[in-house]
């Protein structure tokens, strides 16, 4: 179990993006989800095959292109530009959906506003007068995708805890989380509940539940 220190440094979203990259398994076909999860493809070193997914009909997608060398043709679901990998390819949007639908796509990892401990997902509105008309395609996401990997800040700006018994906002999927990945811990998602497996150093198990708004169990 990590040592305790005065003042655990929480991840940056660029290392939480890394620790995901560093347990994707080489040949998988994942597709990013919008915020932190769209910096994995810059995490995913040059010499393994990931092959990356968008939605609106990209295949093989690559980091973020060097300043100076962005096509503004070539861009993902969350329209940043992206880079294109040897073998890469573009396709109708149906088609995509087609992948998505069809199971073809072996992990997707998607943001969100809270994970319950059933693996119940919200990642798309806070409340009724969210800005969002409707869910979008992480709806078919984590209904279509062989597993659900979430990444995000374990706390609100304002302290609460994204990790929850049951979400309060509105639901994208039911129980479809596998595993989360905060700026403070890797956790897995089972029949018993959250389970920890790695815990920020100088954080200690006690610490992480204290900020966590439902029970963890310590497995690491």
């Amino acid at each position: 179990m990590a040592s305790t220190d005065s003042n655990p440094r929480p991840l940056s979203r660029m290392e939480m993006a890394a620790r995901v990259a560093r347990d994707i398994p080489e040949g998988w076909y994942v597709n990013l989800g919008i915020g932190v999860p769209t910096l994995i493809a810059d995490a995913i070193p040059a010499e393994r095959e990931v092959i990356l997914h968008s939605e609106n009909g990209v295949l093989g997608m690559g980091p973020a292109p060097a300043a100076g060398q962005e096509d503004p043709w070539l861009i993902n679901a969350g329209k940043q530009l992206v880079t294109l990998r040897p073998g890469g390819s573009f396709f109708h949007h149906a088609d995509s959906f087609a992948m998505i639908r069809g199971g073809h796509i072996d992990l997707c990892v998607l943001g969100a506003f809270e994970v319950a401990r059933n693996g119940d997902i919200a990642n798309w509105a806070t409340s009724a007068a969210d800005a969002a008309p409707a869910v979008g395609g992480a709806m078919d996401l984590a209904a279509g995708a062989k597993r659900i990997w979430v990444v995000m800040e374990h706390l609100t700006k304002d302290g609460k805890s994204r990790l929850v018994e049951n979400c309060s906002y509105p639901l994208t999927a039911l129980g479809v989380v596998e595993r989360v990945y905060t700026n403070l811990a890797v956790l897995d998602v089972t029949e018993a509940g959250f389970v920890v497996r790695e815990i920020i150093p100088g954080m200690s198990f006690a610490e992480l539940q204290e900020k966590t708004a439902a029970p963890l169990t310590a497995g690491m």
